[in-house]
């Protein structure tokens, strides 16, 4: 509290002996202390202003110590709610309320890995008659005959052994490529349409070879579907979007196949979906199983987003700030639209990316900062990267904005999405606290930063980023975590493992190595300056009830991520 005539006057009041006016002399070293004082003063002023002005240091000084004396916490939530995947079975999911799926995928597990006898031609799956009509289909559209590929190699090939588990067929992408692009093709209506195949969200019957034949063919090669091409609105047939496989990007394909590639790969492509569909049918009744599907993909799929707005709208709503990664385009329309849009400002990046639509998201609870986002920074961060490295970032991933809450303290909030390995995780931190520490007119902001680092208990040296390694850097940038300073790597947020029902056969984990040789990691993180904030509390969430349950994979059919979401309370620091 400034001092005064009237204060300075009741000090003269309460004189005793002790307390009387100083001497002549004495007046004069108080003098020169005053003058001092008000020197250094002077000069420090200027220096504020000159990193951004004193306003702003006071401003931010005074805001943290209003928030101080009100006894105000800031609540935080992070979660990766993943972009939706259109396989109801590429994850091992919880579902203890129906034994049939465990059951299933076990089965399908033993014929992949044990299939005896089952190991039959590729002929007795896809027929003769089925190739001779693809063939000649082929031939009509321009395309060169692959009957040569047939008759001389895939027909006598064993269903298992000689395709499912080809190595060098994996390699080559001659199935995995169709795959990735006809599995669910976005219309320009905002519709989806599905090929007819057991792995994504088709609905239709699949109980005979037959039905399965004629739904695939008129789909792959008489369908015209609208979709948004790089012209506009483009009307095309799904065999006309299928791309060359170039021997520069996969070294295995000979030059041969390389110019055969588009009709080649559509063969391989029906074999393989035949494969899966005769699969099924033998492992499984039919109605079992596809009203096993039908059910997941009501909940796994077309609820996704419904249940991630729920449990956002519900159990983590008084949060002051939520980041969110992997977030798709049309879920932030969504929920701006919705009761979450109501509470708070959503704000996505200015450069989102509607293409691959994984983006990283914040929203600012609006009772706590009324004014929302001030400016977006994600750019400077971008442009901190070292010169010569290359940053495995893309589109969409950083988000960085200034905002300043209703007690008047100044923030950047960011929020992250880590490649795969981690490896862009310490160069993004490193580039945030540049810019944070290089830009005046970022001074007096404190971080608050929430990420899915994608950080590992067991790393592989220099290929992933290790968990341990990650806490000393951001230690060293004077920040700390929900976690404190040293993380605990088997504190995890995730625990996925991939099933054998998707393309990529050599990632799948059998049902008794899903903790083993699945993502079971510590990858969630809130972080934010060690000096200005301390814990309060913090949790992890794979239910949406604030609670976690530890050795169980997720998503499950109520929670609907392979991230378990993280929350901390914290409160300022008096320093």
């Amino acid at each position: 509290m400034p001092y005064g005539r009237r204060n300075f006057a009741a000090y003269q009041r309460s004189g005793s002996p002790a307390t009387a006016l100083p001497s002549t002399k004495s007046l004069a070293s108080y003098r020169n202390k005053i003058s001092i004082i008000l020197l250094v003063t002077s000069v420090y002023t200027a220096f504020l202003y000159q990193r951004g002005g004193a306003s702003t240091f006071l401003g931010a000084t005074e805001g943290k110590a209003s928030m101080l004396s009100a006894g105000r916490r800031l609540a935080v939530t992070t979660w990766n709610i993943a972009a939706i995947n259109n396989n109801p079975f590429e994850y091992w999911i919880t579902y203890n309320e129906n034994p049939k799926y465990e059951k299933l995928m076990i089965d399908i597990e033993h014929f992949l890995e044990n299939p005896g006898d089952q190991d039959v031609k590729v002929s007795e799956v896809f027929t003769q008659e089925m190739f001779n009509k693809l063939d000649s289909r082929l031939e009509a559209v321009g395309w060169k005959s692959v009957r040569s590929y047939w008759e001389e190699d895939f027909q006598d090939r064993k269903i298992i052994s000689g395709f499912m588990k080809d190595k060098m067929l994996g390699s080559k992408r001659l199935a995995s490529m169709p795959d990735r692009i006809t599995n669910t093709i976005n219309l320009d209506g905002g519709d989806q349409v599905y090929r007819p195949t057991v792995i994504n969200m088709y609905a239709e019957d699949l109980s005979t070879m037959s039905k399965w034949w004629s739904a695939w063919e008129k789909f792959m090669l008489d369908d015209k579907l609208s979709i948004k091409g790089k012209n506009g609105v483009e009307d095309k047939i799904p065999y006309q979007m299928l791309q060359p496989i170039k021997k520069a990007k996969y070294p295995e394909i000979t030059e041969q196949e390389e110019a055969d590639s588009l009709p080649l790969q559509t063969m391989c492509g029906a074999i393989f979906d035949a494969i899966l569909v005769h699969m099924m049918n033998t492992v499984s009744n039919p109605s079992e199983w596809q009203q096993l599907k039908n059910v997941m993909v009501e909940n796994l799929n077309k609820k996704k987003v419904p249940h991630t707005m729920q449990i956002l709208e519900t159990t983590y709503i008084d949060s002051d700030i939520i980041t969110l990664q992997e977030v798709s385009s049309s879920f932030i329309d969504q929920a701006r639209a919705s009761k979450l849009g109501q509470k708070f400002h959503i704000v996505a990046p200015i450069n989102l990316d509607a293409v691959r639509d994984q983006n990283s998201v914040i929203c600012l609870n609006k009772k706590t900062f009324p004014d929302g986002m001030g400016v977006e920074i994600s750019s400077l961060v971008s442009d901190a990267f070292p010169a010569g490295v290359d940053v495995p970032v893309a589109k969409g991933d950083i988000l960085a904005i200034t905002t300043t809450n209703k007690k008047g303290m100044k923030f950047v909030v960011a929020s992250f999405h880590g490649d795969t390995n981690g490896l862009a995780t310490k160069p993004v931190l490193d580039s945030v606290m540049k810019v944070l520490k290089s830009d005046s007119k970022l001074a007096g902001h404190e971080l608050i930063f929430g990420m899915d680092a994608n950080t590992y208990e067991h790393a592989k040296p220099g290929k992933q980023q290790d968990v341990l390694d990650f806490g000393r850097n951001y230690v060293s940038h004077g920040l700390t975590s929900c976690w404190g300073d040293v993380p605990n790597p088997s504190n995890y947020t995730t625990f996925n493992a991939r099933t054998y029902l998707q393309p990529q056969l050599n990632k799948a984990c059998k049902i008794d190595e899903k903790r083993k040789n699945g993502d079971v990691n510590p990858k969630d993180f809130i972080l934010f300056p060690k000096s200005a904030f301390s814990v309060v509390k913090t949790w992890k969430d794979n239910t949406g009830r604030k609670e976690y349950i530890e050795d169980t994979a997720f998503p499950t059919l109520e929670f609907p991520s392979d991230h378990g979401i993280l929350a901390t309370i914290i409160e300022p620091t008096s320093s």
